[in-house]
């Protein structure tokens, strides 16, 4: 029996976790000696639609494909899409059958993610927004939710073992928890002893409402730090915020008319793009976490679209091997492989795998996927609505 309901990385490669259903085929197709060649493709939409999605996942679909006798082609991680394939499999369909179930839920649950993450980036382009999220999803996906974030732009996230796996630095300095751990009336001291506690380069940002009224606890934490106050968070619950901008300016004013202009207001707690909109020009920064960690996944599929050669689809999708394109307007575009594309379209299926192999040229650095995430957000008007 497995300490934790996890499902490991073994079972995962082995495509033991897998629909049953995928078990009976493979089990049908042997005995019947069939195993025809097939090309299958990972869509969302069929069209182009205008309404733009955020590609991440690759590099776990990539350790799952590998090793397999398949070609793999994708789009980069980072890349917006609205419509046509984002992943092309080719090769004998007995080598990649039982890996649909996990191979899908890479590739949903982290353009999911990146998806709201590129939104709230957008809300708020220059502020700081870091992910808060991993509390509230299974521990065993956090790294995933941490690294969409990335791939959408944010500037940091705040869960340690994430950062360990991703090679990033986690973000964060004090909870409730603490404050009251050092009981009503005494936050001053629970500041002092956090700036005493913790390592020189964690930023001093004192978390100011847990007791009384924002200001009030703002002015013990300028007392208390004087000028090694970086910043103050406010992460007030919603059921007591009342016009949380009005609250925020308050504690701005008094902040500016103690001389404390370089002191920065941090919020967080329930927010999403519509909050970041409102408040972007008077805070410098902005947790976000369940709209981001809780993103609904995108509703991908893998369906055959040729076998042995010929154009072959179930009912409702596009038969036939395609291409997809942006071209310089922005415009996304899908027609058949070997075909003429857009006069000016960019293809942007690229090699990921070829014989089971990982194409090295594959850019799957995440710095680099945030920096497409942003210029094709530029190009296609991504969160302008």
């Amino acid at each position: 029996m497995s300490d934790f309901d996890i499902v490991g990385p073994e079972a995962i490669r082995d495509g033991v976790a897998t629909d049953a259903y995928f078990e009976r085929t493979e089990a049908t197709l042997r005995h019947a000696g069939k195993n025809p060649r097939v090309v299958a493709e990972v869509t969302a939409d069929q069209f182009p639609d205008g309404e733009f999605e955020l590609f991440a996942g690759v590099k776990d679909a990539a350790e799952l494909l590998s090793g397999r006798d398949i070609d793999v082609d994708a789009v980069p991680e980072g890349t917006l899409f609205d419509g046509g394939p984002v992943m092309r499999i080719e090769g004998d369909y007995l080598e990649f059958a039982r890996l649909e179930t996990s191979l899908l839920g890479f590739l949903s649950h982290a353009s999911g993610c990146a998806t709201a993450a590129l939104e709230a980036r957008s809300a708020a382009p220059d502020s700081t927004v870091l992910s808060f999220g991993a509390r509230h999803v299974h521990p065993a996906i956090a790294a995933m939710v941490e690294r969409s974030a990335l791939v959408a732009g944010l500037d940091g996230f705040s869960h340690v073992a994430a950062g360990e796996i991703l090679g990033k630095e986690a973000s964060g300095t004090m909870p409730h928890a603490l404050l009251i751990a050092f009981g009503r009336g005494n936050q001053a001291e629970a500041f002092r002893a956090f700036d005493e506690a913790v390592p020189e380069d964690v930023p001093r940002v004192a978390l100011c409402d847990t007791y009384g009224d924002e200001t009030e606890e703002v002015l013990q934490a300028v007392e208390a730090l004087g000028d090694d106050l970086d910043s103050v968070r406010l992460d007030t619950t919603s059921s007591r915020r009342g016009d949380f901008r009005h609250i925020v300016r308050e504690v701005r004013w008094e902040l500016d008319a103690r001389g404390h202009e370089d002191v920065g207001i941090f919020v967080s707690g329930g927010l999403g793009p519509a909050e970041l909109r409102h408040l972007r020009d008077v805070v410098e920064g902005f947790g976000v976490g369940g709209y981001i960690s809780n993103a609904n996944p995108v509703d991908f599929a893998l369906d055959i679209v040729e076998v042995d050669g010929e154009p072959a689809a179930k009912r409702g999708k596009l038969s036939g091997v395609k291409e997809v394109y942006r071209t310089a307007d922005g415009g996304h575009h899908v027609g058949l492989r070997g075909r003429p594309g857009p006069t000016d379209g960019e293809s942007l299926l690229e090699p990921l795998i070829r014989d089971g192999e990982v194409v090295s040229e594959f850019d799957f650095d995440i710095d680099a996927a945030a920096t497409r995430a942003r210029e094709d957000a530029e190009l296609v008007g991504f969160g302008e609505k």
